[in-house]
């Protein structure tokens, strides 16, 4: 079900050497190292030369410009050879694929909003170092994607408050479920500027520097999945940056399109590279397995799950084809294609794992097969980059703006 249509040669190439990575890489030690996925030590769980490895075929450095010595993709399908790469890594590990697609999100956000002097900063620091991770830290303790449903309001600002005091801008407040929040060096943080606003012209972004005063990481939390990636809660308390650390004032969510657009294509595509793991683990057991004198896939029952699996698997990537394209081209229907595709990717790779997990009967459920952990990564995707529930609604408010309910306060 792998083909090579309308991929250009240079994508090609990268995916075939991605593929190499994680079939010689990541996939062996995930296979022979799956108890490290449950040490309570977070930085003792992925080891350094991972990401090293990475590094020497460009993947930890995507979307940073060609000056800076980074891994510049073609405009025109640059989101298309994202998820091109993201599910690669993903088929490998999920948690590895979450570290590195942070980096490149937050590098195409940079690249358009920061000023020069700070790219060349943090570029450099990024192509440098393999082991130097980015995180964009949004969600908070008492809202996250529910914030989006729009309750455009000033009662729905970010908790996280930020004042200019002199040439300074003091940030307080706290942000949890961050992707990278354990271990970034460098935080993208969205703070309320004007709590007499609605929330889409009140909030600000700036740059925080791990090293910064007043800056600090709370936890690690320990997720049922995708635990290769260290998902943290960071607290900020008369947290002082220089003035121009400011990326964008005010209309800061509005800005960050140029963020959430490629990250739910590349939130799918990890979905499509989870699925695409318990299926090739599945179709190689039923066709390896006897049971009843024969194998498992001259079983009715068998083929019809195994003949689900794929059929959910091609329809997910079809949309996410589109989708992808959509972004790249600049469609009015980007979007709500976005959003769409991380729905569905999310709940049909979750059916397909499921699947999974039954053909492979009491070893499906074993810590050791690896089966259940692709369970487990697939269960995370539907709170992943929004909630399912939260995305049906803007999928709803975007077809229907004039129609659809506001979802919060008067008509």
């Amino acid at each position: 079900m792998d083909g090579q249509h309308g991929l250009t040669q240079e994508q090609i190439l990268m995916r075939d050497t991605c593929r190499a990575f994680v079939d010689n890489e990541v996939i062996p030690f995930i296979r022979d190292n799956w108890q490290r996925e449950w040490q309570m030590d977070p930085e003792d769980r992925l080891p350094a030369r991972i990401l090293q490895k990475a590094n020497e075929i460009g993947l930890c450095t995507l979307a940073v410009p060609a000056e800076f010595g980074g891994v510049e993709l073609d405009g025109q399908t640059e989101v298309q050879t994202f998820s091109l790469i993201a599910q690669e890594i993903a088929r490998g590990d999920s948690g590895l694929a979450d570290k590195l697609v942070q980096n490149w999100k937050v590098s195409v956000l940079l690249r358009n909003l920061a000023p020069p002097h700070l790219q060349e900063r943090w570029f450099t620091k990024l192509v440098e170092t393999p082991s130097f991770l980015m995180a964009h830290c949004l969600s908070e303790p008492r809202g996250a994607s529910d914030r989006w449903l729009p309750y455009n309001v000033p009662e729905a600002a970010m908790d996280t408050k930020a004042v200019k005091r002199g040439d300074k801008w003091v940030l307080n407040g706290r942000k949890h479920y961050i992707s990278n929040g354990y271990d970034a060096g460098l935080y993208v943080v969205y703070a309320n500027t004007d709590p007499g606003v609605g929330m889409l012209q009140g909030t600000s972004s700036f740059l925080v520097p791990r090293d910064t005063p007043g800056l600090s990481v709370v936890r690690c939390n320990e997720t049922l999945g995708c635990r290769f990636m260290n998902n943290g809660e960071i607290a900020f308390d008369d947290c002082a940056v220089p003035e121009d650390h400011l990326l964008v004032e005010g209309e800061a969510l509005s800005k960050a399109g140029i963020y959430f657009r490629p990250g739910k294509i590349i939130q799918a595509s990890k979905n499509l590279g989870v699925g695409v793991a318990a299926y090739e683990a599945t179709e190689k057991y039923v066709q390896d397995y006897v049971q009843g004198g024969r194998i498992l896939i001259k079983h009715q029952a068998v083929a019809q799950r195994l003949a689900d699996m794929a059929i959910r698997l091609e329809a997910v990537r079809a949309l996410l084809s589109r989708a992808a394209a959509a972004v790249d081209s600049g469609d009015p229907q980007a979007d709500v294609l976005c959003n769409m595709v991380k729905v569905f990717a999310s709940e049909e790779v979750l059916k397909v794992c499921q699947h999974a997990m039954e053909l492979h009967g009491g070893g499906g459920a074993m810590l050791g097969v690896g089966i259940e952990k692709l369970v487990r990564d697939a269960s995370i995707f539907l709170h992943m980059d929004a909630t399912t529930d939260i995305s049906r609604f803007k999928i709803v408010k975007m077809m229907y703006p004039d129609t659809a309910g506001k979802y919060a306060g008067p008509e």
